[in-house]
Order: C-alpha cells, then sequence, then structure tokens
C-alpha cells in the first residue's frame, strides 16, 4: 500500500473517546502487526501527538533550553517535579502566577511528577508511612516536609499541569515481594486519597501509577484495582530501577495488554532510544526522561547510529556536525572540532549538545508517528536497529521484546548476557562515558 493511501486509511480510521473531562484521546493508526498505535491527546493547553517524548524541566525550567527552543524542536509537552516545585518557588507563589505555565512562559502540555520518585532519588532524607512521604529538605535548612497524597495533589493543583500524576509508594523493583505488594496495596489507596482532593478534574487530568514490581499477578491485580477508578490515562511506574530488561519488557508488555485501549499509557523513566522504539512497538504512549540532556552535560550527543564523546581526542580536527542528517541549529553551525574544544571548558557546550539531543528525540518520535500511519512500521524497527547497531549486535531482550509483536531483528546476540545497557556504547569507534538516566 502506497504511503499516502495508507496515511488515508489510518485518517479515516481514527477514534476519539472522551477519557475525562479534561482529556480527549484519538486513536489515529495502529501497526497492523506489532501493538504500536499513533494517537493524539488532546489536552487543555495542546494537542500532543503519540508515541511521544516528553524532555524533564524538573525544577520548572529546562537546563540548558529555553521554552522557545523547546517549541521550535517540537515538543509538546514537557515534565516538571512536584517535590521540587513546591519548594522552590513554592506554592504561594505558584498560585499569585496563576501556575507554572505563565510562571515559566510554556504555553503547551505539561505533567507532573507527584514527588514520589523522590522516595528513591533522595532515599537517605525521606521516609514512609500510611501518611504520606517525610523529606528533609535537600536545600540544607534541615526542614522536614510531609508529603501526603493529598498535599501532592493541592501542590499539582496550584502547578496547573494538564497531567498529575498521583502520588505512589515508589520501590525498587529488585526490593522484596512484601515489600512491592505493601507498595502496590498502599499505591492504591493514596490514589483514592488524591482522587478525593483533586480540585480542578475539569482542567486537569489525574494518572494512577501501576506498581507491582516485576511480579505478574501483582501487576495484574494492581491494574485491575485502578481501571475501576476510569482515570483519564494510566503510568507504568516501578520499572527502570536496575532490573534486568528481559523482565522489564515482559511487564510493560503485560500492562499494555491490560490497561484500556481508549485511554493513553505512559511508561515512566524511558529515554534511551532502543528502548522508546521497544516500548513504543509493545503498545506504549508517553515517556519521560533526564537522559538526553544529562548526557549532553557529559558531552554525549546522541545520533542515528548510538552515541559518540565529543571529548575524545577523535573529534579534535573533525569538521563535519554532530549528524550531518540533522536538522538542527547546533548541526547547522557548529562542528564536532568546535564542540570538542568548549566542551570541558564552556557551559554553551552543554547547551548546544543539549539543542541537539532533544531533536534527536523529538525526530525519532516523529518518525515512529510517520511509520505507523504509512502502515510500515515493523520495516522502519528493523532499519532502526540495523543503524543503531551496525555491527548486528542488537541486545537480545530487544531481539525477544519485538519478536514477541510480530517484529523479527537479526542479531549477532543469541542470548541473555551483559547486554542490557542503552543502545549505541561507541560511535565512530568512541566510547561513551556512561550516565545514569534517572531524574534529577
Amino acid at each position: 500500500m502506497a504511503a499516502s493511501t495508507a496515511a488515508a486509511a489510518a485518517a479515516a480510521a481514527a477514534t476519539t473517546t472522551v477519557a475525562g473531562p479534561a482529556l480527549r484521546h484519538t486513536i489515529i493508526a495502529k501497526c497492523p502487526v506489532s501493538k504500536a498505535r499513533v494517537t493524539h491527546i488532546h489536552l487543555p493547553h495542546y494537542t500532543a501527538h503519540t508515541p511521544m517524548f516528553m524532555p524533564v524541566g524538573t525544577k520548572g525550567t529546562m537546563k540548558g533550553l529555553t521554552v522557545q527552543q523547546l517549541e521550535q524542536l517540537d515538543c509538546h509537552v514537557i515534565l516538571a517535579n512536584t517535590y521540587h516545585m513546591s519548594l522552590k518557588p513554592g506554592q504561594a507563589l505558584l498560585d499569585d502566577m496563576g501556575g507554572l505555565h505563565p510562571w515559566m512562559g510554556w504555553n503547551r502540555g505539561m505533567l507532573t511528577d507527584s514527588g514520589g520518585f523522590q522516595m528513591v532519588s533522595l532515599i537517605d532524607l525521606s521516609s514512609v508511612t500510611e501518611d504520606g512521604v517525610e523529606f528533609t529538605s535537600p536545600y540544607n535548612d534541615g526542614s522536614r516536609i510531609l508529603l501526603t497524597p493529598e498535599k501532592s495533589i493541592e501542590l499539582q493543583n496550584s502547578i496547573g499541569a494538564d497531567i498529575m500524576m498521583q502520588l505512589d509508594d515508589v520501590v525498587n523493583p529488585l526490593c522484596s515481594r512484601e515489600r512491592i505488594e505493601e507498595a502496590m496495596w498502599r499505591s492504591i489507596r493514596w490514589l483514592d486519597r488524591g482522587i478525593k482532593a483533586h480540585r480542578n478534574p475539569t482542567r486537569q487530568n489525574l494518572f494512577p501509577i501501576i506498581q507491582g514490581g516485576l511480579h505478574p499477578d501483582l501487576r495484574r491485580k494492581c491494574i485491575d484495582e485502578m481501571v475501576k477508578r476510569d482515570a483519564p490515562g494510566y503510568a507504568i511506574g516501578g520499572l527502570s530501577g536496575g532490573e534486568d530488561k528481559k523482565e522489564f519488557w515482559r511487564i510493560v508488555s503485560l500492562c499494555t495488554d491490560l490497561l484500556p485501549e481508549n485511554k493513553p499509557r505512559y511508561c515512566m523513566g524511558i529515554g534511551y532510544a532502543l528502548d522508546l522504539v521497544v516500548c513504543s512497538a509493545l503498545g506504549v504512549d508517553m515517556f519521560d526522561c533526564v537522559f538526553p540532556t544529562r548526557t549532553a552535560r557529559f558531552g554525549n550527543a546522541l545520533v542515528p547510529w548510538g552515541s559518540m564523546s565529543l571529548k575524545h581526542s577523535a573529534f579534535k580536527d573533525d569538521a563535519r556536525p554532530i549528524d550531518p542528517g540533522c536538522p538542527c541549529p547546533t548541526c547547522a553551525q557548529y562542528s564536532r572540532a568546535y564542540l570538542h574544544r568548549i566542551v570541558t571548558r564552556e557551559t554553551t557546550a552543554a547547551h548546544l549538545i543539549s539543542v541537539h539531543n532533544i531533536a534527536y528525540q523529538m525526530q525519532l518520535m516523529r518518525e515512529m508517528r510517520t511509520a505507523i500511519i504509512e502502515q510500515r512500521f515493523p520495516e522502519w524497527t528493523q532499519t532502526f536497529c540495523k543503524r543503531q547497531y551496525p555491527k548486528g549486535n542488537v541486545p537480545f531482550w530487544a531481539v525477544e521484546a519485538l519478536g514477541s509483536v510480530g517484529i523479527e531483528v537479526e542479531s549477532t546476540e543469541k542470548g541473555y548476557g551483559a547486554d542490557g545497557a542503552a543502545a549505541g556504547e561507541e560511535a565512530d569507534g568512541v566510547p561513551v562515558e556512561k550516565v545514569d538516566a534517572v531524574q534529577e
């Protein structure tokens, strides 16, 4: 089928669901082989197209980019963190300013994390009870902050995000089953408390977060309970915590099988290119991660064939742009040699590489959406894997995950081993400095 014909057929088959008072969800196209799909999420501030990557501006600003640059790079939704915003600038100022959108000058979609992730990232500064999470302020003033499910929603109502996340009991997926089950049931109870506290349901959407670790039965039970609440969308949480990729993809696939087809599906903390492609094939719509901007600050640039460390001396005389095929402002004007020269000397380098890395993520998502609409997503995925892994060593977990939804990918990897790292561990023969992809 020709691309134009396939796109027309997909448009004719589009279906819209009123997923909630503040969200309409239109399924534009589905891959006939995998679970990948293109949807439009109509939010109060913007209509987002999925599969979608959301850059993370934890403290109400994107490190290394302005909001105007984010718009120019075709970013539909950004993420901010409730815990950090509650400390600085604080709820009173957000109320006075009319929310985070006018405060930071952002006119498109916004999602706020509940603050629950800081239970992991600030584990030495937090403690959990049935009431909520108590934190010691990271700003060295010694103050204690109790973040309850109700307070998290109150803060997010003040922030004014299009999508709010419930406060959940976040634990590492490698914890004991007993602790993971406790966290799952507590997250369900906290969801009910958050729903009761939500005062802006016609302007803001509250998403539950599916917990249950790597235990399929707990995930099933959590989904069964949370779907009963008929939320406008659902998030898959409790992953990207050091678990084996072979377990990671199976949990993602299980969740997308069980979650409502007519609601958005969001997998939290996903940012590596291969992970984005695989999870999109498994039926996920939304992703977020600090990885593109954090790795940029270490001098690493994302490219279709993996990643490159611009600190390496191999680039000191290289007049080419980061990626000759990239249309971003950085690649249009600056050479690898220039970036190599300033990468350890000037903050400008982090800015320029961040612009490129976000442009790469946005282009990757656009390519996936186009391929799904034109009914050629399996072929596109195969080409993507060949470019990311020119030596043919596509990680076996990805081969297995894609194969589970009918996309056959060849690989020299024939089994599980130390293959769970991010795609593109080297590019142009240059090793990449390892960077954790957790939230900031």
